[in-house]
C-alpha cells in the first residue's frame, strides 16, 4: 500500500510536470500533437493561465519601463527648463544693462559740452532713497571734491569726500545743501534742496512772489553757482505755496528728473568744465 501510494505521488508528480511543460512550449503552435489533444482538457487551461500571466506580465515590465523612460524625459526637461529660464534671466540682464548704459549715454550727450567720467555705485547708505553712496572711481581717476555728478535725467549732487580709489556721493534730495536754479521758462530764481518732510522730492524756496513760475516748469541750475555748471535738469514743478510767514516769496514742490530709488551708474563732470 505504502508503495503503491508512492508510485502514485510519483506519478502525479511527472504527469503535473509533463503538462507545464507541454504548456509552455506548445501554446504558440497551430496544430497540436496527438498527445496534447488527449490531454487538452488539462493542458488548456494550464496554456490559458500561462498566457494570461505572460500577457500581464509583458505588460507589467513594459508598464515600468514606460515610467523609467517618463522620469527620464521628465528629468531633461527640468533641467532644459532650468537652462532656459537662466539664459532668459541673463538676456533681461543684459537688456536693463543695456539700457541703463543708453540712458547714461543720452545724459552725456545731452551735456556734450562737458567732459565726464563714467562711474559705478557700488554702497549707500540704508534705506529707499540714494541720499547718499559710494562710487567706483576716486583721486586717481581724476575725482576730486565738489565735482558734479549727473545721471539720467539731470543733476545728481556733488562729490563729497574722495578717496584713492572711491569717493563719496552726496545727492541733491538729501536736504544738507542748496543748489542755485530757476524756471527754465520764465527765469525766475530760487534755491533747491531736499524736502525732508517729503521724502525724494525737493522743494524750491526764495521764490519772488511776483514770479511767473507755475506748475509744469522745468528748474535747471543757474548760472550764480559757483559749483554746477547752468542749465542742468534738476526737476519740474509739481505745486506752488505762497509762503505763510512773510508773504513776499514762494514755495515750489519740485519732482526730482533722477530716479533716486534706482541709481546703478552715474556721470561725474570734471571740475575744468564749469
Amino acid at each position: 500500500m505504502k508503495v503503491f501510494l508512492k508510485n502514485k505521488k510519483i506519478f502525479v508528480g511527472i504527469f503535473i510536470i509533463l503538462c507545464i511543460f507541454l504548456g509552455l512550449f506548445s501554446f504558440n503552435r497551430l496544430s497540436p500533437t496527438l498527445f496534447e489533444r488527449s490531454f487538452g482538457f488539462i493542458i488548456t487551461p494550464i496554456q490559458n493561465a500561462i498566457t494570461s500571466s505572460n500577457k500581464w506580465l509583458g505588460k507589467k515590465i513594459k508598464a515600468f519601463s514606460d515610467i523609467n523612460k517618463l522620469e527620464k524625459e521628465n528629468e531633461d526637461l527640468k533641467l532644459e527648463l532650468e537652462l532656459k529660464s537662466q539664459e532668459i534671466s541673463r538676456l533681461k540682464q543684459l537688456e536693463r544693462e543695456n539700457k541703463k548704459l543708453s540712458e547714461l549715454l543720452d545724459a552725456s550727450s545731452k551735456y556734450g559740452e562737458l567732459s565726464t567720467i563714467t562711474s559705478n555705485i557700488i554702497a549707500k547708505d540704508p534705506g529707499n532713497w540714494y541720499e547718499t553712496f559710494i562710487i567706483d572711481k576716486g583721486a586717481k581717476d581724476g575725482i576730486e571734491k565738489n565735482m558734479v555728478v549727473l545721471a539720467f535725467g539731470g543733476l545728481v549732487g556733488k562729490v563729497e569726500e574722495v578717496g584713492d580709489s572711491y569717493a563719496k556721493v552726496s545727492s541733491i534730495i538729501n536736504g544738507t545743501y542748496s543748489v542755485t536754479s530757476k524756471t527754465l521758462r520764465s527765469d525766475d530764481e530760487g534755491f533747491v534742496k531736499g524736502d525732508i518732510a517729503n521724502k525724494g522730492m525737493l522743494k524750491m524756496d526764495y521764490i519772488d512772489k511776483d514770479a511767473e513760475i507755475k506748475e509744469g516748469d522745468e528748474i535747471v541750475t543757474s548760472h550764480l553757482s559757483d559749483i554746477y555748471p547752468a542749465g542742468i535738469t534738476i526737476g519740474s514743478v509739481t505745486e506752488i505755496h505762497l509762503d505763510t510767514d512773510n508773504k513776499l516769496s514762494k514755495t515750489a514742490t519740485i519732482k526730482p528728473a533722477v530716479d533716486f530709488k534706482h541709481l546703478e551708474k552715474v556721470l561725474i563732470i570734471n571740475k575744468s568744465n564749469k
